[in-house]
Parts: structure tokens; C-alpha cells; sequence
């Protein structure tokens, strides 16, 4: 009897006492694990690098943080988010669509000569959109079935509209149709049609959250989306498995120059004008590529994210905006916003080889 009381107590002692000492690390380990989990996402780097951004101008800019401001911060991001956003999905491919500078910059001039020729506002639009598409379509069909590189082919296309644009535009600034007040008995407000195609407060961030959600679900849960991620990643393999590779680049040529066409309706309903200025549209479209990539999406193709666009974009506008709060000279903006964005990607490719390290691609 004492030899087994003996053994039993031995026996109890190293079974509740590491096991004891052994739940406190675990319980400290799901925090962190929850905070490296969230670093290596592909979205992880660029809303850190964003908060911090927010931070300082909320601390060394009195108006940052203000409703009205929120306002005007809308006017340098949402437009970016939908170029961004389009873009992600030929990036992904990995190729690149430089026309939508063009197409930004032709698509008011267009629906302005249909609204002129008597054509109602709506269906001008959506001729417009049917134009643009065509334009994605026929950048799609040079690169896939001529086999020209998407690089040179959206470069001509991109010189083609921007020329095009100053011939029929006669480089004259003109007032976009149905932007304008509408009278009521009381007092002026905005036209049903100018409240929703842009010129209402949150009407382009409505468009926004719309196009991105609609993309990220795309890309995440349809077929599409996996077509699109795996002819970015092999071709010759997405072809064997059955993927019209062909197709799905195409329709992602159409997605980005329809997301082009509708940004360039927004912008010249918001502004009231619409101007023939090449210089714009080719800002316009570097900031878009530049949104995609520091949001997490490679250039080499094979992957990518539409709401790390939407946060590369937010993050673009948070530096415009507060640059131009605290004054900064004009001549040093680009200088700080193309430091920024080298400061965004050594973050997200040194997390980038973190996640492959830790196996999470």
C-alpha cells in the first residue's frame, strides 16, 4: 500500500504542474500571434503606415480632425480608390493599363458632346460608359491577339485619347452638363442627377465603397476572381486547367477603362468643369498604379487585394490633404508624396518577406 501512495503522488505532481505553469504563455500568445497575423496580411503594412499618417496630422494640424475636413479629404481619395481598384485586376494579370489616364480625360468630353447633341443626361452617361468599354476592349484584343505588350499598347491608346480629347475639346475648358443648379421655389440646390453623379457630398464615396466591394467580392469569391489569380500567377498552367485565358484578360482590360470612364464623369460633375489637361490625366493615372502597389499588389502579377487599394488610396489623400493644411509649398508636394510612397513599399516588401517566411505567401 505505501509503495503505491508512493507512486501516485509522483505521478500527479509533473502532470498538474508544468500543465499549470504552461497556460500562461499560451493565453500571452494569442495577442501576439493576432498582431503578427494582422502585420503579415497584405493589407496589414499599408493601415499601419495610414494610422500613423493620420496620427501626426491629427497632432500637428489643429483642422485635420474635423468633420469639414473629412469633407475635403473625400475629394483626393474616392475618385483614386475606383482607378485602383480596376487596375488591381490587370495587375494581377500581370499587366498594366496606362489608357486610363486617357480615358479619364475623353470620357467628360464625349458625354458633354452627347448632352449638347440633345441626348438626356442618363443616356449620355451611359453611352459614355459604353465607349469606354469599348476602349478597354480594344486594348484587351491588341495585347491578347496581336501580342502586343499591354505596356506599349495602353501607352498608344494613352497619347491616341489625350490627343484626340485636345482636337475635338479644342484645349477649351467647357462647363459639364448637369452639374449646374437646379431652382426650386425656395432656393438653388443640386439636380437629382449632379446629387448622384458626384457633385453631392458623399455621392463619390458612395461610388467608391460600391465599385470596391463589388471588385473585392469578385475577386474573393467568384470565379472569376480565381481565373483572374491564376493566370496572373502561371498562364501556361491556368490554360491547362481549363482557364480562358484570353477572356479573362480581356474583361479585365474592359473592368479598368469602365472604372476610368465613370471616374471622369464624377470628377467633372464634383468640379463643374471639364478640361483637356494631358498633364492631370497622366498624375491621375501614376497615382492609381501607385495606390495598387503600396496597397499590396504586385506588379509581377499573381496576387493582389481591391480593399488594399482602397486603403493605398486613403492613404495618398492623407497625405495630399494634410500637406496642404499645414501649407507646404507647391514645389516641395511631390517631393514629400514620392518619399511617402518609397517609405510605404520598403514596409511592405520587408513585411512581404516576413509573411513568406512565416508561410503565409
Amino acid at each position: 500500500m505505501s509503495s503505491a501512495t508512493g507512486n501516485a503522488v509522483p505521478a500527479a505532481a509533473p502532470t498538474g504542474g508544468p500543465a499549470h505553469r504552461r497556460e500562461a504563455p499560451r493565453a500571452a500568445a494569442v495577442p501576439l500571434a493576432l498582431v503578427k497575423r494582422f502585420l503579415t496580411a497584405r493589407e496589414g503594412s499599408i493601415i499601419v503606415v495610414t494610422v500613423l499618417l493620420t496620427v501626426y496630422f491629427s497632432v500637428t494640424v489643429s483642422a485635420f480632425f474635423t468633420g469639414g475636413n473629412f469633407q475635403n479629404l473625400l475629394q483626393y481619395f474616392t475618385w483614386l480608390a475606383i482607378l485602383a481598384a480596376g487596375e488591381v485586376f490587370l495587375m494581377i494579370n500581370g499587366e498594366i493599363d496606362l489608357s486610363i489616364g486617357g480615358v479619364y480625360l475623353f470620357a467628360p468630353y464625349l458625354y458633354y458632346e452627347l448632352a449638347n447633341g440633345h441626348v438626356p443626361l442618363l443616356p449620355a452617361v451611359l453611352i459614355t460608359f459604353v465607349a469606354c468599354t469599348a476602349i478597354g476592349l480594344v486594348n484587351g484584343l491588341i495585347t491578347m491577339i496581336v501580342g502586343i505588350s499591354s505596356f506599349i499598347t495602353t501607352l498608344g491608346t494613352l497619347f491616341t485619347l489625350e490627343g484626340f480629347t485636345l482636337i475635338i475639346s479644342h484645349a477649351e475648358q467647357v462647363t459639364a452638363p448637369g452639374s449646374q443648379l437646379a431652382a426650386s421655389a425656395t432656393s438653388n440646390s443640386l439636380s437629382t442627377f449632379a446629387s448622384v453623379f458626384g457633385a453631392g457630398t458623399y455621392s463619390e464615396l458612395i461610388w467608391a465603397l460600391a465599385v470596391v466591394v463589388i471588385l473585392a467580392v469578385a475577386l474573393a469569391r467568384t470565379r472569376w476572381g480565381l481565373h483572374t489569380i491564376a493566370v496572373g500567377s502561371n498562364r501556361n498552367a491556368a490554360a491547362e486547367a481549363g482557364v480562358n485565358v484570353r477572356l479573362n484578360l480581356i474583361r479585365n482590360f474592359v473592368v479598368c477603362s469602365t472604372c476610368a470612364g465613370l471616374v471622369g464623369i464624377l470628377e467633372s460633375v464634383r468640379t463643374s468643369s471639364i478640361s483637356p489637361d494631358p498633364s492631370s490625366a497622366n498624375s491621375v493615372l501614376l497615382l492609381a498604379i501607385a495606390s495598387a502597389v503600396i496597397g499590396g499588389t504586385l506588379l509581377a502579377g499573381g496576387t493582389g487585394t481591391v480593399i488594399g487599394a482602397l486603403i493605398g488610396a486613403l492613404f495618398l489623400g492623407i497625405l495630399q490633404d494634410g500637406l496642404a493644411i499645414k501649407g507646404v509649398n507647391a514645389d516641395y508636394l511631390n517631393f514629400y508624396l514620392g518619399l511617402a510612397i518609397l517609405f510605404a513599399m520598403l514596409v511592405n516588401v520587408y513585411l512581404g518577406r516576413v509573411r513568406r517566411m512565416s508561410g503565409h505567401g
